[in-house]
């Protein structure tokens, strides 16, 4: 049996061998030091194009059931011979790759703290889209707004950036009103 990977949605200097696929989970696993799921897992590796999802999922699989990974409460953790199998074999998979997927994780895991936090809604209305930004802090909403868009595709895309750079937009907009000039200066850097 071959040991080639399907490639259907792989972005050329992605992993094309199962092998590879597996390192780069127990290496992902061990890099992270926390428990990822399914779904983070998917969104990272999938999203920059460096596995193809059957052969993600087969790996999954497969190294829980060789014992190299285990599933507990939704979430997979690396055991110590899946570390002791990324400690040796890392050099197998292309830095670049083992790179792309941890920050891949960390952007994931940043979004969805920031995610908490900075809020962002998005309504039709009669004549287009409303936007409702706020952010919360121990409970409290202490930032919010509201932006009307001609379409929802522009509103969706306040909305991601919103969520991810919430806190820049807060710090923008209190230097405005505060007219605090060296804030706004540094926010421009």
């Amino acid at each position: 049996m071959s040991n080639r990977a399907f490639t259907g949605g792989v972005r050329p200097g992605g992993l094309t061998t199962s092998t590879e696929i597996r390192i780069l989970l127990c290496y992902l696993l061990k890099s992270i030091g926390t428990p990822l799921t399914r779904q983070e897992i998917e969104n990272a590796l999938l999203g920059e194009e460096l596995v193809n999802y059957f052969e993600l999922s087969d790996a999954l699989d497969k190294l829980c059931a060789l014992g190299h990974l285990k599933l507990e409460d939704g979430a997979y953790q690396v055991t110590a011979s899946g570390s002791d199998l990324a400690d040796t074999l890392e050099g197998e998979v292309p830095r670049s790759v083992r790179e792309s997927a941890v920050n891949a994780v960390l952007t994931a895991q940043q979004y969805k703290r920031k995610q908490a936090q900075h809020k962002a809604e998005v309504t039709r209305t009669t004549d287009g889209w409303q936007v409702r930004c706020t952010i919360e802090d121990l409970g409290e909403q202490v930032f919010s707004f509201e932006l009307y868009l001609p379409d929802e595709l522009t509103a969706n895309a306040v909305k991601e950036k919103f969520i991810a750079d919430g806190d820049t937009v807060f710090r923008c907009m209190l230097g405005l009103l505060t007219d605090n000039r060296q804030l706004l200066s540094d926010l421009l850097k």
